[in-house]
């Protein structure tokens, strides 16, 4: 018998169910001679520990947003190893983080906190900060679990999305995260989802979570999304967050008593809590000190890797330590390095551009130009600033989102920068001189205005180190190599929840699996900056695309190797991306997804193999008919490079699927629903060109088979029909 099974024979039943609610605000309870208790605290770029009043100083990394931007799972994973270690120097045993949830509308305030649109880049990226924290024996928990898309109404709003679409987009950003890195601890969120609130419900902790994925930690509400503490025992629920909740406690006791919950049920759960308590216990360390100096440099160079270069024309930047710069923006000292709201830390050291340009002995004039504080125009400000830029050779003008418009606990209601912001870049720019914009933001913005900018770097909120990392790139001493993990749309309009978010009451998700680039690519409309894009100092060159094989069963593996090569004249990093496009898919897919990618190093004239692994998911679709993954029988193409949007290598694989008992066709099917696939297209055609004698082009794409019957003057009889379709069938598998 486990140690874990003896404590949990040894409670009470009171006891029992007052594990199943917090102590207080971050511990779990504790019962004298029997359990301890352990602390968690938010963090998902930084620990915040809430200590006599305030929050203990902790290093504030990249929010995830902008971390994302770098796709270095070894730099994310270095980060998560760092976290755990201020967690072990202020005896914390679970920080609640990372949070996973898709981008699905720019105007999602926590999108600062989330990674990215793609549920494959979010993934990844989580799956290696949990194994970095972990890898100190403090626990990870990864949130919110799922279809926390907004701020708005947030406690209770539905978000109705169909199977497909929650399969293929809100739950894979966490599946191959839990089964993977395997997370202490996932926190239910706020919402309803389908109906049901998170916290309690069974379909999502238990069906999805615990039976198919294989789950064994714990499950912790989002604080004060509990809603029926039975409920949320029945459905997998293992602690309901803040507490205590005494109420709660009595309402289990009370359903056990009546045999509406069983002591099998509470059990369980009370056994799960057992064990991630001895677990946090058993790893702490004491007296442990964290290397906060070395934490402080890791988190520049995480800025410095997921800084994002949107533009260089004439290659302004990097500009020369001897050029005399007009420093522009309120942004240079008011720094924007995080995002407002629960992930908010108390940083250990903090410093601006005005600094970091006088620690490098830059010949710089400053100048606020705008307030913050609101959007209006201060005359005074914007003279000031003009006068400092005419003096100048170059200008650099600090822009970005205020604290006032991105937050947890509500969502933007635009995408545009403050207008005093653009007001005096218009200003400015009318000087026609080289002109540098640096953004601080957590999310895209709208950048009409931008087309006068000769150069832009996005920093994004890019942690308390962010200004240093900035000037080491705008003067060259650090090469941008981030790469965008979210689409910037020409304008808001374009989003497909444009009409719609945020919803209160009823939240639906009709776009379906389109989201991000899925979307704009099915749409074939223009964007901003495409997802995956960025630029550098340096350039890059793609070539030799081979596949290890080119006819495969869904159950192979497939190996993509490629080359790349520097050819600039500085070191520089790229992120390899590649991109799976279905040619006959039997249902409606996006035009491509992105399947793998990989961030490699290179030096000047350098040439690197570049190899990465594709699987069943990477061809797969969700089918709803088997409530499983599947593969259409048809050819995929095997698109490589630098972006979405660039992809110059491509190849191509036949997939064999291994259904069986699956039926693609009946006598209902449409004939679009045929043409879709090469082997059911080329039967169709025959049997009306050839056997019918009927006119392809004067047949509606909506006619079902079955109307073939009366169109065709007696020669095909419902028999033939249902043999035509039996042969087709067996055909396709």
């Amino acid at each position: 018998m486990t140690k874990a099974m003896e404590i949990l024979n040894g409670l009470t039943l009171e006891e029992k169910a007052s594990l199943t609610s917090g102590k207080d605000c971050w511990r779990t309870v504790d019962i004298e001679g029997k359990l301890a208790s352990i602390m968690m605290s938010d963090g998902p770029h930084g620990l915040r520990k809430e200590e006599n009043g305030s929050t203990v100083p902790a290093t504030c990394f990249p929010s995830s947003a902008t971390i994302a931007n770098s796709w270095d799972e070894d730099l994310i994973y270095r980060i998560g190893e760092a976290l755990g270690e201020e967690c072990l120097a202020n005896d914390v045993q679970v920080i609640l983080g990372p949070g996973v949830n898709i981008k699905r509308s720019p105007l999602c305030g926590r999108n600062f906190e989330y990674f990215s649109e793609d549920p494959l880049l979010a993934t990844r990226m989580a799956s290696s900060h949990i194994r970095g924290v972990q890898s100190k024996g403090v626990g990870a928990c990864i949130k919110h679990f799922a279809a926390n898309n907004q701020e708005t109404d947030r406690f209770s709003v539905n978000a109705v999305i169909d199977e497909r679409t929650l399969r293929e987009i809100y739950l894979s950003s966490f599946e191959e995260a839990v089964k993977v890195a395997k997370p202490w601890m996932i926190m239910s969120a706020y919402n309803k989802l389908n109906g049901d609130y998170c916290s309690e419900n069974k379909y999502l902790l238990t069906d999805i979570l615990r039976d198919e994925w294989g789950y064994e930690g714990v499950v912790v509400s989002d604080w004060g999304a509990a809603n029926e503490p039975v409920d949320g025992v029945k459905a997998g629920l293992d602690i309901r967050m803040p507490g205590p909740v005494p109420s709660a406690n009595n309402a289990i006791v009370e359903a056990v008593k009546s045999g509406e919950l069983s002591m099998e049920e509470l059990d369980k759960n009370v056994l799960r809590i057992i064990e991630i308590v001895e677990k946090g216990i058993a790893s702490k360390i004491a007296d442990y000190k964290a290397d906060m100096s070395a934490h402080n440099e890791l988190a520049m160079k995480a800025a410095e890797e997921s800084a994002v270069l949107l533009k260089n024309n004439k290659s302004v930047l990097p500009l020369a330590k001897t050029d005399k710069i007009a420093l522009i923006g309120a942004f240079a000292e008011e720094i924007r390095y995080q995002g407002g709201g629960s992930s908010c830390v108390n940083a250990t050291e903090i410093s601006d551009l005005l600094k970091a340009f006088d620690d490098k002995n830059i010949d710089y004039t400053y100048a606020k130009g705008f307030r913050t504080e609101d959007d209006s125009i201060n005359d005074d400000l914007t003279a000031e600033a003009l006068a400092v830029a005419d003096k100048a050779d170059k200008i650099v003008m600090c822009i970005g989102l205020p604290f006032r418009m991105e937050s947890e606990g509500f969502d933007r209601w635009t995408m545009s920068l403050p207008s005093n912001q653009i007001e005096l870049f218009n200003k400015l720019s009318a000087l026609k001189k080289p002109i540098v914009i640096v953004l601080f933001q957590g999310s895209p913005v709208e950048m009409e205005w931008s087309k006068n900018a000769d150069s832009i770097l996005a920093m994004y909120t890019g942690g308390q180190a962010v200004a240093k990392a900035c000037v080491n790139l705008l003067f060259g001493d650090a090469n941008p190599s981030g790469k965008l993990s979210e689409t910037w749309a020409l304008k808001l309009e374009n989003n497909p929840t444009a009409l719609s978010f945020p919803e209160k009451g009823t939240a639906t998700y009709s776009e379906g699996v389109y989201v991000g680039y899925r979307y704009y690519d099915k749409k074939k409309l223009n964007v901003m900056y495409p997802f995956g894009y960025g630029l550098s100092y340096t350039t890059f060159e793609y070539s030799d695309l081979k596949l290890s094989a080119i006819d495969i069963s869904e159950s192979d593996t497939l190996e993509v190797s490629f080359e790349v090569k520097n050819t600039g004249s500085v070191a520089g990093k790229e992120v390899c991306e590649l991109y799976v496009e279905p040619t006959y898919p039997s249902v409606s897919r996006p035009v491509k997804e992105l399947k793998g990618f990989k961030k490699i190093y290179l030096e000047p004239g350098e040439e690197k193999t570049v190899t990465i692994t594709l699987n069943k998911r990477s061809f797969a679709y969700y089918d709803v008919e088997s409530h499983d993954w599947q593969v259409d029988t048809t050819v995929y193409n095997i698109l490589v490079g630098s972006s979405s949007r660039n992809l110059p290598l491509t190849a191509s694989v036949k997939v064999n699927s291994s259904r069986t008992s699956k039926t693609f066709f009946t006598t209902d099917s449409r004939v679009y629903e045929l043409n879709a696939n090469p082997i059911a297209k080329e039967a169709l055609s025959k049997l009306l060109t050839e056997d019918l004698k009927l006119d392809i082009t004067a047949l509606s794409i909506d006619l079902p088979l079955s109307k073939l019957v009366g169109f065709s003057g007696g020669i095909l009889s419902v028999d033939m029909l249902d043999r035509f379709v039996a042969s087709l069938n067996e055909k396709i598998k």
